[in-house]
């Protein structure tokens, strides 16, 4: 993704694309973009897992002047498909948390087709 990124838009009007290991490694940006980071819980317990999501979620309102978007695996997944050891998230949940918590514009998009929803955070600048 990061190598489309610059592809297609370069490093102009002090834009860079960038990929971290730790949200730690980032002071602030303007953007934060995760792709799949939520997916595999391994060995957590749901709640273990969901903690570790919202806490993360926290972190990247904090770092992001601008907002943030994040994917997960969608609880409405077919069934037969669904295995112990990936997480599969209620968007509904999570649409909540953010309205609630980061901002009044918060977009829920799981109309495309995987087994996954997005949820964009804009904050109100």
């Amino acid at each position: 993704m990061i190598k489309k990124a610059i592809e297609l838009y370069g490093y102009k009007n002090n834009v860079y694309f960038q990929h971290i290991k730790s949200i730690k490694e980032i002071q602030s940006v303007d953007y934060i973009i995760t792709s799949g980071i939520f997916n595999v819980k391994m060995h957590y317990t749901e709640v273990q897992w969901l903690n570790y999501i919202l806490n993360t979620l926290e972190q990247m309102y904090n770092k992001s002047l601008k907002g943030f978007a994040f994917n997960i695996l969608s609880k409405y997944s077919d069934k037969e498909y669904m295995r112990d050891y990936l997480y599969y998230a209620d968007p509904l949940f999570l649409f909540d948390f953010c309205k609630r918590n980061f901002s009044k514009n918060v977009s829920l998009l799981h109309d495309y087709e995987l087994y996954e929803f997005t949820i964009i955070v804009r904050k109100v600048v």
